[in-house]
């Protein structure tokens, strides 16, 4: 499973370079995600309701990749990719602030699913903890929808559109366990994410080209993976050691991304 999912991540992405010209892959990017954040909550509560029948049933849910297969029978050219792929430190320095960008974004993002239903249980009910964390990819499925639209009105500041998010985000989630503070916290964080990974997405893919899918979204991809295996394991130590809430750990990260966007993306444009 690792292994197709390394490998589907950076074509899905990758194709919309290879396919479409430079001013449609900012939109293209933000449906995308959505459609990542969307698929999460369909693909989580099939999951739910056959585990409910029997435990092993709930991986019966892949069988969802047989309607990718159809799509890709019918719809996807035969071509085969140009360009060289494999990492490489010349491509890891051309594409280092998208790439680091990334991780930023998962270990960040991976804060809120292994630490709100533990701080948030005596608030909400756990049926109220489902439903909020719900809501927030709903919310990051809604941001990727017009992430597109977005980009065109506000592109010199959408750089700073995540880091702010999630800085935002975590300082409400720490601030208190009231209903209005976790319910702010999340729609943040989830507004963050939702514009964080088609964002890094899109600048990488419009300066890779049509070579995006073998040399910048393998590396994008790795990033992500990355992020959400370390989060928890740089987040914790940092907040047993500070003797502070996670989610105070989470906004000096946040800091930490801003201050690389502002470091490494300047004079980044996009065509329009």
């Amino acid at each position: 499973m690792g292994v197709s999912v390394g490998m589907i991540m950076p074509l899905s992405t990758g194709l919309l370079a290879y396919y479409f010209p430079p001013e449609e892959q900012a939109g293209l990017m933000g449906l995308s995600a959505a459609m990542n954040q969307m698929g999460g909550v369909v693909a989580t509560f099939l999951a739910g309701m056959l585990s409910g029948i029997s435990w092993n049933y709930a991986f019966l849910v892949y069988l969802l990749g047989l309607v990718a297969m159809v799509l890709v029978a019918l719809f996807l050219p035969e071509e085969r990719l140009a360009g060289r792929g494999g990492v490489s430190l010349p491509l890891l320095k051309r594409f280092h602030p998208s790439v680091v960008g990334m991780f930023l974004v998962m270990v960040l993002f991976f804060i809120y699913p292994t630490n709100f239903a533990l701080t948030a249980s005596g608030t909400l009910s756990e049926t109220g903890i489902t439903l909020v964390m719900v809501g927030l990819d709903v919310v990051a499925f809604l941001t990727g929808l017009v992430f597109g639209a977005a980009m065109k009105r506000f592109a010199r500041s959408m750089k700073y559109a995540a880091p702010l998010g999630f800085l935002a985000g975590y300082l409400c989630l720490a601030a208190g366990d009231g209903l209005a503070w976790l319910l702010s916290g999340s729609a943040l964080v989830g507004i963050a994410n939702g514009i964080g990974v088609p964002y890094l997405n899109t600048i990488g893919s419009v300066k890779a080209g049509k070579d995006a899918a073998t040399t910048v979204m393998p590396l994008l991809s790795a990033a992500l993976y990355a992020g959400q295996f370390l989060s928890p394991l740089i987040v914790s130590p940092l907040a047993s050691a500070a003797q502070a809430s996670p989610y105070l750990v989470g906004a000096g990260i946040a800091v930490l991304y801003l201050l690389q966007a502002f470091l490494t993306r300047r004079k980044q444009m996009l065509p329009r």
